[in-house]
């Protein structure tokens, strides 16, 4: 089968038929691996299973990570306490 090749945002892209997903198991939100070679691009279906949100929080121990950044406003941003 042949397609085309068409830019979308700053990237380009094919559009996949339903039917040749089919043939391949993948579907949408599928992670998939995508190698490049001379001449060719080959889609893989990935490997990454999906975690579902029980077994992600497990390991969690309450503490944020996150470092907090004093900012201020640039433009129409509303801050408030807490």
């Amino acid at each position: 089968m042949d397609a085309i090749v068409q830019k979308w945002g700053n990237s380009s892209a094919v559009r996949l038929p339903k039917h040749i997903l089919n043939t391949a198991d993948i579907k949408e939100q599928d992670a998939v691996k995508l190698i490049a070679r001379p001449n060719e691009i080959i889609i893989r279906k990935g490997v990454r299973k999906h975690i579902p949100l029980k077994e992600r929080l497990e390991g969690f121990n309450g503490v944020n990570k996150a470092e907090i950044i004093e900012t201020t406003p640039v433009g129409d941003e509303v801050f408030w306490d807490e």
